[in-house]
This record gives C-alpha cells, structure tokens and sequence, in this order.
C-alpha cells in the first residue's frame, strides 16, 4: 500500500511537467538545415511571417469564442432571454470568424504574387525521377543547359525561376528553409521562384509520395555568393577533364556499359536514363541526399544501389572485380 502511495505522489509530481517536456520535444524540430523556422530567403521569410499571423488569428479566434462561453457560462451564468442567445451565437460564432478569417484571407492573397515573382535571368529545371533529381541550369542566352543531379545551386541575392517536372509520377519539391512547396506532375510543367538571401547549405525533400524509396529522395541546395555562384557554373558547364579520360577508372566505366545509362559531358558516354556523372565527385552527397560523396560509399552503392534505395532503377555491379569496383568508385570520387 506504501509504494503504491508512493508511486502515485511521484506520478503527480511529474503531471505537471509533462506539457514542458512535450514542449521542449517539439522546439526541438525548429533548428536544422530543413527547418521552415530556420530561414535563408525572402520567400521562406515571407512564409514564417505568414504562419505568425495566421497563428495570432487563431488565437484571437480561440480567446474570443471561448471567452464568450466562459462568461456565458461562468460569469454571468443565469437565464438569459432568446434574444441574447441569439446574439451571442451570431457575434461570437458567425461574426467574429468572418470578420477574422476574411482578414487573414486578404492577407494570404496578397502575398501570393511575390511568390510567383519571375526570376531575373538564371532559370533552371528540375525534374523527378526515380527517385532523384534531374537538375539543369539555363543562364539567360544559353543554347543548352548545364546538367547536374541530386543538388541545387542558387546565387544569393539574385531570384531564380524554377521549372518543376516529373517523369514517372507526382513528386513534390519542398525547400523549406528557401520557400513554399510546389508539385512536379507528369505532363505538366509548374513554375516556382527563390531568393535566397543567405549562404548556407540547405536540405530539401520530396514531399508527395511517390513510391518504395520516397524517403530516401531527398537533396541539398548550396547558396553562394553571386561570384562564386558564376565560377562554379562555368566549372559545371566543362566537359569531363582530359586526364580522367585517360585514367583506368575511365577504362573501367565503358567496360561495363555505364555510359548507356549515364552521360560524361565530352565523351562517347551520352546516357539520359541516370544522372549525369561529370562531375559528380563534387556534389555534396550521393545517391539523392542519403550517402556522402566518399569512395567507400561509390563502391557500395555501386555493388548494390537496391539495399539503400528499394525500387531504384539502377541495377547492382556485384559481380564486378572488388579491385576494379574500388577503382572505379575512386575514380568517380574525384571527378570534381
């Protein structure tokens, strides 16, 4: 009988600090590189400003119909005639939320243009697959684009227009910490615009269901400063170096029949179904965000791409040489 005593004055005592833990669980989701509370452009700033409001309208909503019933209820709890019944319902259950709701309905609308705003020169492409990301950049006055995957690139302080399509089926791109989220439908071409105004690294992620692996497809944007940005994507636009041309690792690739599947900017190797491999070595993780961009990573990928991302495309290499297939990868690593 004590230790039951016992237990129930210790579960009293921790009642109370149950909202602060579940409080302090749920803070916890508001830092990280995929935080829509952790802004770095002005469309993501727009959004954040956008949800305070809505919020404070819903709290002046729920203080206000609560309130009405408290003192109805409470305060001035005695017979009241039909008329003020009447009253009180209309003000507090038709009034009040029209008036509210129509004020954060004019609001919400009116933002709505600036983040459809065009972009002012740069314009790239992004494409689900699966289950990655096809990703072009088209700088104003290109004849062809400069291919990439599984990582967008922006300029700071520059607004970029971005084309948004699918292959197979829905896909959605979501940038939190840049902007809003936007569907890729198949046979149809949807448009968004970002204007990061912080560098940093960032985490974006597909957020439709799109199949097996639509966890696992997700990506990083890199936002630089306008010359950096300028410099990277002339680098990008090259063709894949002449000494790597030469390497065995080069030998390795066309052996197996890779440049069926993928392209190498520059070579025989001018495959469309996978992602572009030019410079892969500098993207800053592999396989759509979910490995890191390390020869060991290459090499298990490699081997078997289905026991990290089921219902992948790609087929497994095991039965390669372990030798050539570390070769390979380190070769793959260092395209850069």
């Amino acid at each position: 009988m004590k230790l039951r005593s016992l237990r129930r004055q210790r579960g009293r005592r921790a009642a109370p600090l149950l909202p602060a833990w579940a409080g302090l669980l749920v803070l916890s989701g508001c830092e990280g590189p995929q935080s829509v509370f952790r802004t770095g452009g002005s469309d993501a700033a727009q959004l954040e400003h956008l949800f305070l409001v809505m919020l404070a309208g819903a709290v002046v909503l729920w203080l206000g119909i609560n309130g009405l019933f408290y003192y109805a209820s409470r305060v001035s709890a005695r017979p009241v005639s039909r008329a003020r019944v009447e009253a009180l319902i209309l003000g507090g259950g038709v009034g009040l939320p029209v008036v509210v709701l129509t004020a954060l309905l004019v609001y919400g609308l009116s933002i709505m243009p600036d983040q459809r705003a065009p972009g002012d020169g740069l314009r790239l492409r992004v494409t689900g697959e699966q289950f990655w990301w096809r990703v072009e950049y088209w700088p104003e006055g290109a004849e062809a684009p400069v291919v990439s995957a599984n990582e967008v690139r922006l300029p700071v302080g520059r607004r970029t227009e971005i084309e948004l399509a699918a292959t197979d089926v829905i896909h959605s791109f979501w940038l939190p910490a840049l902007g809003g989220k936007t569907d890729l439908i198949p046979g149809r071409v949807n448009r968004m615009s970002l204007e990061p105004t912080e560098v940093g690294t960032w985490r974006g992620q597909c957020a439709e269901f799109c199949g097996l692996s639509h966890a696992l497809m997700a990506f990083q944007a890199i936002t630089l400063e306008e010359a950096e940005f300028g410099a990277w994507l002339a680098r990008e636009a090259q063709g894949l170096a002449p000494e790597a041309r030469t390497a065995e690792g080069y030998a390795i690739f066309t052996a197996q029949g890779c440049g069926g599947c993928h392209a190498l900017r520059g070579t025989e190797a001018r495959g469309t179904v996978g992602p572009d491999l030019t410079h892969v070595g500098g993207r800053a993780t592999l396989a759509a965000g979910i490995l890191p961009m390390t020869a060991d990573a290459l090499t298990d990928w490699i081997r078997d791409p289905a026991a990290f991302k089921p219902g992948v495309e790609m087929p497994g290499y095991d039965h390669m040489d372990p030798d050539e297939l570390a070769t390979l990868a380190l070769w793959l690593e260092g395209l850069r």
